[in-house]
């Protein structure tokens, strides 16, 4: 059963949220918030695998709520998708900086929600290529040091290979047609890169590659 979250001011919305993942079998909403100190509090309390928030909500926002939330060692098997109702680059980059597992804004499909939650609590992370690459132009406009690039020395060939396809924004069914490996052998890569760069999930690795400059906005395989 995944146990969801949510967290958004509007009572409303929260309550069509609930309705709709309730109905699904392999899905319970555990908790609402309707402030982010709220959503860091009932996230403690109950810790779900999934939390749905909103960016823009009273005392603390989502941005902040997700550091804090992501930041605590107990919640490490918490994933977070952020909702909002505007596209906006800023929100999108600063959200998989702080560790957001994957992005939608509010009159995303039913169908397409509750496959979000589904994907982010498998691992994978909610980044199409073309939202990736509008993240990683608006973190490379911010011109941040390459401080991890160090860390690259830890993966094998094969496995730069692989960050730099997670950087693109494909999945590992795309990653395995690119390279001609198995989605099996495409997702073991992918595990062993976030063990050996110490990111928690794929949303990282994205900004990983990029930052340290193994990627760059505009690069095409």
């Amino acid at each position: 059963m995944i146990r969801i979250l949510l967290a958004d001011d509007q009572t409303l919305i929260r309550a069509g949220f609930r309705a709709l993942l309730d109905s699904e079998p392999d899905m319970e909403v555990v908790a609402e918030a309707g402030t982010g100190r709220d959503a860091v509090r009932l996230a403690t309390r109950d810790k779900p695998d999934v939390i749905l928030m909103d960016i823009r909500m009273p005392d603390d926002d989502g941005l902040t709520a997700t550091r804090e939330i992501l930041s605590d060692p107990t919640l490490a098997g918490t994933r977070i998708i952020i909702l909002t109702t505007f596209e906006l680059d800023e929100y999108i980059a600063e959200a998989v900086r702080s560790g957001a597992a994957g992005f939608l804004v509010k009159d995303t499909e039913p169908a397409e929600l509750i496959r979000a939650v589904r994907v982010v609590h498998d691992g994978d992370a909610l980044l199409s290529p073309s939202v990736t690459r509008r993240i990683m132009a608006q973190l490379a406009s911010q011109s941040r040091a390459a401080a991890k690039v160090v860390q690259l020395e830890q993966v094998t060939e094969r496995e730069r290979e692989v960050l730099a396809l997670v950087g693109e924004g494909l999945n590992n069914a795309e990653i395995a047609e690119r390279l001609f490996i198995t989605p099996l052998t495409a997702k073991t890569h992918v595990s062993r890169i976030m063990t050996k760069l110490m990111v928690r999930d794929r949303s990282q690795l994205v900004v990983l590659a990029y930052e340290s400059g193994l990627v760059r906005p505009g690069w095409s395989s």
